[in-house]
């Protein structure tokens, strides 16, 4: 199944490639894109700024790699926050020729362990459209549950559109601050 790694900037070439080559597959949930997004350029621009929130502690970027080690996707916990809500929020996306193999349901998986265990966070959260059934699907397998609907929530392909909020909880949780004291 698929494994993921932390990105590098020598994965901007192949993602432009995906980007490019997954345009119209990936445009339903997506936000508006300029063609620069879609060139190595740009994707080194989005990934230096990916491992930028990552030396900052507010984001984990990592790419999806199929059975023969080819980049075909990316899941990144967002928004990593400390404090009394100790949570972040997840995304992710794989291209159509990896789309339907469970390389996103196990990309997931692995991500949710590296919040839980590594980070010691208590919550991750994702969004779905309600029509993004195959979405919903890895969130569910990955054992997210649904708490609500969340109005003009994104703006994705060039409209607000309304998202289905997901969470999973660190049954095991403890709050670190108070176990090592």
């Amino acid at each position: 199944m698929s494994i993921v790694r932390l990105i590098t900037l020598d994965d901007a070439p192949a993602l432009a490639r995906l980007a490019r080559e997954n345009r119209d597959f990936l445009a339903p949930w997506e936000p508006l894109r300029g063609e620069h997004w879609f060139t190595a350029d740009g994707q080194c621009e989005a990934v230096a700024k990916a491992l930028a929130e990552h030396a900052r502690g507010t984001g984990l970027p990592y790419v999806i790699l199929d059975d023969s080690k080819h980049v075909v996707g990316r899941v990144t916990l967002n928004g990593i926050t400390r404090g009394a809500l100790q949570s972040c929020s997840v995304g992710y996306w794989v291209s159509r020729h990896a789309n339907g193999r469970g390389l996103a349901t196990t990309a997931l998986a692995a991500l949710v362990r590296i919040a839980f265990d590594d980070l010691g966070l208590h919550r991750v959260q994702a969004e779905a459209l309600p029509h993004n059934l195959a979405s919903r699907r890895v969130l569910e397998r990955n054992g997210f549950v649904q708490f609500g609907m969340a109005p003009q929530y994104l703006r994705l392909a060039g409209r607000w559109q309304d998202c289905l909020m997901f969470q999973r909880l660190n049954a095991g949780w403890e709050d670190q601050s108070l176990a090592t004291a």
